[in-house]
């Protein structure tokens, strides 16, 4: 991980208004933040990769050049994972091992494991998320507290944030694995949102619970959904991706974030999995 200071910002942008787009994304900022980005990025912790991309990104102004960077960037680091593994002895290496399996993309370049809890329900409620490079944990992420939620809207959600972050690794080429443990969330933006939107956002018997956040995510999944696969997992089933989301919702809920941001300490995985669970 790297720690963005002024002295790292200083490899890879000369002044600060020439900071490209992708750059931006690099360092896990909106593009409309670019007024302020330097401020918005002092203090975060991001990937070795993204490090490395935003210093080659430096001065290459056109989409069309960065994109080209970013596809030889991935080839390498492609490379030099396949080396890695060939080089380590099996059974004891970490390419090997049965947990990184586990963990392991069923497809892409990046997996994210999204969670919502509530205590009591409905009462105190925040999200979680665990993203994933490679088979390994590279960035965790807490908050979008509510006073007044309930595990639904928290895992909703959970899961349209988890399609933000989808929409800027989208941008990076990257295609996307999201690992859901909520049917409901998955239900309402895969299945019944299909038929609610042909009767006008409506439904039989009722009123459709928590509308606002489902057409947000069922746009932004038809958007997306030709690079981004959405998986449903068994909740509390000791896959260490839904576990550290899981632990997030609950350090959500104890620092009162509204906001989703970043977890920024190190991540330890042990430590993380010895938090209270939700």
């Amino acid at each position: 991980m790297q720690t963005v200071n002024e002295t790292f910002l200083s490899l890879g942008v000369e002044d600060a208004g020439d900071i490209g787009e992708a750059q931006l994304v690099l360092l896990g900022l909106e593009p409309d933040k670019k007024e302020c980005w330097r401020e918005l990025a002092l203090g975060r912790n991001i990937s070795d990769a993204r490090a490395e991309l935003f210093v080659l990104l430096k001065g290459i102004a056109a989409k069309e050049d960065q994109e080209k960077i970013i596809a030889s960037y991935k080839t390498l680091q492609s490379f030099r994972e396949t080396k890695r593994c060939l080089d380590e002895v099996p059974p004891t290496s970490v390419c090997a091992s049965k947990k990184e399996d586990a963990i392991k993309p069923v497809r892409g370049d990046v997996v994210i494991y999204c969670d919502g809890g509530c205590s009591p329900n409905p009462g105190q409620s925040g999200s979680g998320i665990a993203l994933y490079r490679g088979g390994r944990v590279s960035e965790l992420w807490y908050g979008l507290y509510e006073k007044k939620g309930t595990n639904n809207t928290a895992e909703l959600n959970a899961l349209y944030h988890s399609l933000l972050l989808s929409e800027k690794e989208c941008a990076l080429g990257n295609r996307v694995e999201i690992k859901c443990d909520s049917m409901y969330s998955i239900n309402c933006i895969q299945t019944w949102a299909i038929s609610w939107e042909k009767n006008g956002w409506s439904k039989k018997g009722g009123e459709i619970k928590n509308l606002q956040i489902i057409q947000k995510s069922y746009a932004l999944y038809n958007q997306l959904k030709s690079k981004v696969n959405l998986s449903h997992i068994k909740a509390h089933a000791g896959l260490e991706g839904n576990e550290l989301a899981d632990r997030m919702t609950v350090h959500a809920r104890e620092q009162k974030n509204s906001a989703l941001v970043q977890y920024e300490k190190e991540i330890d995985i042990a430590l993380i999995l010895s938090m209270r669970a939700g």
